[in-house]
């Protein structure tokens, strides 16, 4: 068993307001917790992962190059492989989600990008 402490978890915070913490994974598949303010929106990217975005809190509108969701609280969306998309906080207050990736990746999708 290898369990992670939400407060002792690796965190990375890319934009004001917006934090992502590590919780327990591998390299099969990996969780990571996050926040949004209002208004903020994740670039357009991909990855080889497939991802599963729920929103604990808040609302969050995800965008594909073909088509849009808002996902409200309890909601969730499923993202293929490589399959653009952006995330954005569409709502009026901090937006709380849980993305699965698998497989399992660190912060290192976000600092080692070009």
């Amino acid at each position: 068993m290898q369990p992670v402490s939400f407060d002792a978890a690796e965190t990375y915070e890319p934009d004001e307001g917006w934090r992502r913490v590590s919780m327990a994974g591998s390299d099969r598949f990996s969780f990571e917790w996050f926040e949004k303010p209002p208004g903020h929106s994740s670039s357009m990217h991909d990855h080889e992962n497939e991802q599963v975005c729920l929103v604990l809190a808040g609302e969050l509108t995800v965008y594909t190059e073909d088509d849009a969701v808002t996902l409200d609280q309890y909601d969730s969306v499923y993202l293929e492989p490589w399959e653009s998309h952006r995330v954005e906080n569409t709502g009026d207050e901090r937006a709380v989600g849980l993305d699965v990736f698998a497989p399992g990746r660190s912060f290192d999708f976000w600092t080692e990008r070009e």
